[in-house]
């Protein structure tokens, strides 16, 4: 779409360009229009029923990509042993929650009954601190992995998280912190 509005801006005269890419004065409303949709984010609620069986054995598993706080409900009662609270590296659906805007309501709708993990947009050892205070039990860490490989194989992909292990025992020490159960939700405002 957005490719189609340079492409006429090179084709259409510049003056009807100039109107229909304008707005009124100062262009507040038309910048709004647009800003307004990219801060409201979709909550997809997708998960259905999960029995699975494997040779007559019921199997629990740990569901990845819950963003709604029903689907956590609902894999409680589909007998699942955790979620991950993940958008999947936000390359699925565009415009949903970034996992830490969405672990809240995930942790609360769960209260407890299962383990709530979180992937996505981890890079600092300070969003581990964010992620744990907010009710996240584990962090994945995904993409930084990748670019470890990527630069030095095994040994890359250690390195990074040897940097993120460093980072998150200062991170936890600045924010008074000696062992991980001390984080608590008070950390993170």
């Amino acid at each position: 779409m957005f490719d189609y509005e340079s492409a006429a801006r090179a084709t259409l005269p510049k003056m009807a360009y100039d109107y229909y890419s304008s707005g009124a004065n100062d262009e507040i409303t038309l910048l709004e229009n647009h800003t307004a949709y990219e801060r409201i984010k979709l909550k997809p609620q997708v998960l259905r029923d999960l029995s699975t069986t494997i040779l007559g054995q019921k199997v629990s598993m740990l569901l990845k990509g819950v963003l709604h706080p029903e689907d956590a409900r609902l894999a409680i009662d589909y007998g699942a042993a955790g979620i991950i609270v993940s958008n999947h590296g936000a390359r699925q659906l565009d415009t949903v929650p970034a996992t830490i805007e969405a672990l809240p309501e995930i942790v609360e709708a769960v209260d407890g009954k299962i383990e709530v993990l979180i992937d996505g947009g981890i890079r600092r050892g300070t969003d581990i601190i964010k992620a744990l205070a907010l009710g996240a039990k584990a962090v994945g860490v995904g993409r930084p992995i990748l670019w470890g490989l990527a630069v030095d194989g095994e040994q890359g992909a250690g390195r990074i998280l040897d940097i993120l292990r460093k980072d998150f025992e200062l991170a936890m020490r600045l924010c008074g912190c000696t062992s991980v159960e001390e984080i608590k939700k008070g950390l993170v405002g």
